[in-house]
């Protein structure tokens, strides 16, 4: 601990600063590094060090510190970093690390190349620990996104990545399918067991969803007693029969609550993507919805595809009532 008062003024300037630093420093999670490009000799102050869970004051160099960042952190820091040092130009992005202690955190990282004589020579900047407020934000953005009861995305979310089809934006896979799902009577349930047992029928079912498809493709609440699916990867209609039969069944089984039984089964319509779909999504719902009446006209608890076995009069019948479920035109 430095004694400011037995300094001498300009001393006690200088120690003052640093003092007023290290406190700020301290409480926004901040420090400040450098690094030699001749000899990747770093330079941290105590704020790096503690984020990392390092003893402060340790020798270190660049090669030290990589295996702290996630594999994606790392590859991203590599190639903002290679960016600058070609231009000579300023960089930041936000980067997860795991602590030597095993903790994961996320920080934002800011650096700026030093030219001399026209070469790089060393690259500074500021290294904040943010997890907190990606926490915070990770958890509005859950509240935006996703249903309330069910967990599952929202309609707003599911319409967003309809309009993106032609962009194919979902990962590796191209988007393949629609599907909408809906609960049979579940009037009756509500007005029969009350709202509390509908709630129960509406979370178990999407959870159910979930189980079945959530990991490798969109599935949403869009409306009361209605989901609807994304289907990812190569698929023929014989294909989207089989699988949707196959959920059906799990769909289809019993519910309980409160030890009771409640036979709480669904409906699915479904359409295969097609070209033009990618102009105007709301084909796709209104296509789907088709088949998810024709499926209820059946006797419910059935599949239907549009176009497989759907009369050209029944699909003018009941064009009118599918456009309900198109996107932007209301629930």
């Amino acid at each position: 601990m430095i004694d400011c008062a037995a300094l001498p003024g300009d001393m006690r300037s200088i120690a003052d600063m640093k003092r007023l630093y290290d406190q700020a420093a301290h409480l926004a999670r901040f420090g400040a590094w450098e690094c030699d490009l001749t000899t990747e000799k770093l330079i941290w102050t105590d704020g790096v060090y503690d984020l990392f869970d390092l003893p402060r004051g340790i020798p270190l160099c660049r090669s030290m510190t990589l295996d702290f960042y996630h594999d994606e952190s790392r590859e991203l820091m590599e190639r903002v970093r290679s960016n600058a040092l070609s231009s000579g130009g300023r960089f930041s992005l936000d980067a997860r690390i795991r602590t030597r202690r095993g903790e994961d955190r996320w920080m934002h990282l800011t650096g700026e190349v030093i030219i001399e004589h026209g070469r790089a020579t060393r690259i500074y900047g500021s290294k904040q620990d943010i997890t907190l407020e990606k926490k915070q934000w990770d958890r509005l953005r859950q509240l935006a996104e996703r249903d309330p009861l069910t967990g599952l995305a929202n309609r707003g979310v599911f319409e967003t990545r309809c309009h993106e089809l032609g962009k194919l934006d979902f990962g590796d896979l191209p988007v393949s399918a629609l599907a909408l799902i809906d609960l049979d009577h579940f009037k009756e349930i509500n007005d029969r067991l009350g709202h509390a047992a509908g709630d129960a029928c509406l979370r178990q079912i999407a959870g159910r969803l979930f189980r079945l498809f959530g990991e490798r493709n969109i599935v949403a609440r869009i409306g009361g007693d209605e989901f609807a699916l994304l289907l990812r990867g190569p698929c023929s209609v014989q294909q989207l029969k089989h699988t949707l039969a196959r959920a059906l069944r799990a769909l289809c089984r019993p519910i309980y609550w409160r030890d009771l039984r409640i036979d709480a089964g669904v409906s699915i319509g479904a359409t295969m993507l097609r070209v033009s779909a990618y102009r105007d999504p709301s084909q796709l719902f209104t296509e789907a919805d088709t088949a998810l009446y024709a499926a209820k006209a059946a006797g419910r608890k059935r599949v239907r595809i549009f176009g497989d076995n759907l009369g050209e009069r029944m699909q003018a019948d009941i064009s009118t009532h599918a456009v309900r479920f198109a996107p932007g035109l209301g629930a």
